[in-house]
Parts: structure tokens; sequence; C-alpha cells
């Protein structure tokens, strides 16, 4: 899958992977896609949060040998009149 950013939070702990990620992921446009990787068991909980809370999409989540690695879909923009 292309990513358009790949975001590198390994050795860091709660919260910083999601401020990472927000940084990011606000640099891109609606629609681009990031990948965000993490050693830091809480962030399986607190993307699935943070996605769901911004209404990101999260495209996949996996784990390899103690790395967390997510793959995010930027949403549109909200829009009132839609």
């Amino acid at each position: 899958m292309k990513t358009n950013i790949v975001v590198d939070a390994k050795g860091l702990s709660c919260p910083m992977p999601i401020v990472k990620a927000k940084k990011a992921i606000d640099s891109l446009e609606s629609g681009q896609v990031m990948e965000l990787e993490t050693t830091d068991k809480g962030s399986v909980k607190d993307v699935q949060s943070w996605v769901k809370a911004t209404n990101h999409e999260l495209l996949k989540m996996e784990e390899d040998n103690g790395v967390y690695r997510f793959i995010v879909k930027k949403s549109l923009p909200f829009r009132a009149d839609s």
C-alpha cells in the first residue's frame, strides 16, 4: 500500500506517538495515507481511539517483532452543508 508519509515513533511512550501522528496527518491532504510505527503497546488502543475521535480511517494495523504499524487515511474535511 502506498503511503504519503511515514512517522517513526518507535521508542516513544504515550502521548508522543499520537502527538507525532497528529502533526504528520495535519500536513496531508484529505484522502492521503500515513504510516505510523510505534513500539508502545499502549498505542494500539490510543491510535484506535484517536482515529475514531478524529474521523480518520484506520486501514490496517499489524505487529511485527514488537513494532506496531498503523496505516491511517486522512478523512475528508467536515462540511456542515452536506
